[in-house]
């Protein structure tokens, strides 16, 4: 089996409205957020084994907060430039590509594109993977590359606002 986590960044800040977008950092709620969340996932006796981030600041720093908490340094996140403005195809062969010694990856990134992913691959009608959002699907393969949509099932959907320290 094979469990993908797919976590939309924090919430960003316009405070700066000449910054480039994939410069945009983590707001104060986003702050809190991340860490907030990467220990509902620890909680959950969950660590996923892979940390793979879009190069936008606002969710490499989402996957730097989620990866101290789960006892990970900075060099252990890998980035790929493909998750920023990926589709939902990218975000498919990219998972399919990962080495099969891994049972769980956890892939930050961005939306439209990650609400439609989780939707594609599990069938499932989530309107909108809200900011810091954290979805788990579980694959009945051995195999990334046996991966695709429709071959996923949503075993949850997490996100800040469930909870009222958040």
């Amino acid at each position: 089996m094979k469990n993908l986590f797919l976590t939309r960044h924090a919430k960003s800040s316009w405070s700066n409205p000449g910054l480039a977008d994939i410069d945009r950092p983590l707001n104060e709620r986003g702050k809190k957020a991340a860490p907030f969340m990467g220990k509902l996932i620890v909680d959950k006796g969950e660590k996923p084994e892979l940390l793979i981030s879009s190069p936008a600041y606002r969710a490499l720093s989402t996957a730097k907060a989620f990866g101290e908490v789960m006892g990970l340094v900075e060099n252990d996140i890998i980035i790929n430039r493909t998750i920023y403005g990926a589709g939902a195809q990218q975000l498919l062969d990219l998972v399919q590509i990962q080495d099969d010694l891994h049972k769980s990856i956890m892939l930050f990134g961005h939306n439209p594109t990650f609400t439609s992913f989780v939707n594609m691959l599990t069938g499932s009608n989530i309107m909108n993977v809200v900011t810091c959002g954290v979805v788990r699907i579980d694959f009945e393969y051995s195999s990334w590359t046996d991966i695709d949509f429709g071959s996923g099932r949503l075993v949850y959907y997490e996100y800040p606002k469930k909870y009222a320290n958040a």
